[in-house]
């Protein structure tokens, strides 16, 4: 039985209530040519899409952001840094904080048309004050449609990169898609994911059949697996980066755009946010010492907030109350360090 609640205008609706103005949307086409072209290999500079694991409160989020572009001012020669803004949270067992997006205030009950209402005003003031446009998970397909105007960067899950409806959709976003290996780390479902996202398709997209062309700059992004036990099992060594990189090779050229990212939390670094430091050196060392590795990996996500760790309560002002981050001085110096070796 569902209950109806709330009427939820729709996202045209809603983008002409709270539309993107012409001068910030000037910066956002900007910000994506910068991010395809280095998935497409047309830039050297690296892709680093960085910020809180959620964005659980507006004030925090832009100073971070605020923070984040004065230091693009600094490394733009060599990087491209998109700010994080993840508004959805999955849940591993499908229940608490599920986001911004459903939840404004994380300590109230859900209210989806002001989570809606929320997010948009928290990423035109973050492009307004930083210069940045950012990335958000495409948790929910259809939500997509809310924010389709405001991304630079849009990332599919690892628990969603085998359903077919993101799959479908990502096939007809204009934007770099980062799709996760699956939870178990199959690679040839990986790559199989990409190549759905990269060929044209019909499908009911709201209230309409659509079609699309493809995706050419949707990729791979590793982020570490899950065995059957529940061990985290990394997968940003060499090895792993090669096999993906090769199964780019065997498609022929049916999978365009060759890219790996490197997602260096999550079961990569078994959520010990710290770590996330080993494990970008130790990428930076590897593009240095191999060509194809260096061609292959595009860049990095790390998770950030102004305060380093988590928290169960929103206490700490810039302290996550999901997943356990960077704090800014040590994400400063990471940043700083990728630019060098980039």
């Amino acid at each position: 039985m569902f209950e109806k609640q709330i009427v939820i205008p729709s996202a045209e609706e809603i983008l002409a209530q709270q539309p993107l103005p012409k001068p910030l949307a000037a910066i956002k086409r900007e910000r994506d040519e910068l991010c395809k072209a280095v998935i497409k290999g047309e830039s050297e500079k690296l892709l680093v899409i960085v910020g809180p694991c959620s964005a659980h409160e507006s004030k925090p989020v832009l100073e971070y952001v605020r923070r984040l572009g004065k230091l693009n001012e600094r490394v733009k020669d060599k990087l491209v840094l998109v700010p994080r803004i993840y508004t959805n949270k999955p849940r591993t067992k499908g229940v608490g904080y599920k986001g911004m997006f459903s939840q404004p205030d994380p300590e109230n009950k859900e209210d989806i048309l002001k989570g809606i209402r929320t997010i948009r005003d928290l990423h035109l003031h973050a492009i307004e004050i930083s210069g940045l446009s950012a990335a958000d998970e495409m948790l929910y397909p259809e939500n997509y449609a809310y924010v389709e105007d405001l991304l630079t960067y849009v990332a599919v899950g690892a628990r969603s990169s085998e359903n077919q409806m993101h799959r479908l959709v990502s096939s007809g976003i204009e934007l770099p898609v980062g799709i996760k290996n699956p939870m178990s780390g199959s690679i040839p479902v990986l790559l199989n994911s990409i190549y759905a996202a990269q060929s044209g398709q019909v499908f009911k997209y709201r209230d309409w059949q659509v079609c699309t062309e493809g995706n050419e700059y949707a990729h791979a992004v590793l982020r570490g697996l899950v065995d059957s036990y529940g061990n985290d099992i990394p997968n940003y060594h060499y090895e792993t980066v090669m096999r993906v990189y090769e199964g780019y090779g065997k498609s022929n050229g049916e999978i365009k755009n060759p890219a790996v990212v490197i997602d260096a939390n999550h079961s990569n670094s078994g959520k010990r946010f710290r770590q996330q430091i080993r494990i970008v050196e130790e990428v930076l060392q590897n593009r240095l010492y191999d060509g194809d590795f260096k061609h292959a990996v595009k860049g990095f996500m790390i998770e950030s907030f102004l305060e380093e760790g988590c928290q169960q309560h929103d206490v700490v002002f810039g302290k996550s109350i999901t997943d356990p981050c960077l704090g800014w001085a040590d994400t400063e110096r990471l940043i700083f360090d990728i630019a060098e070796k980039a």
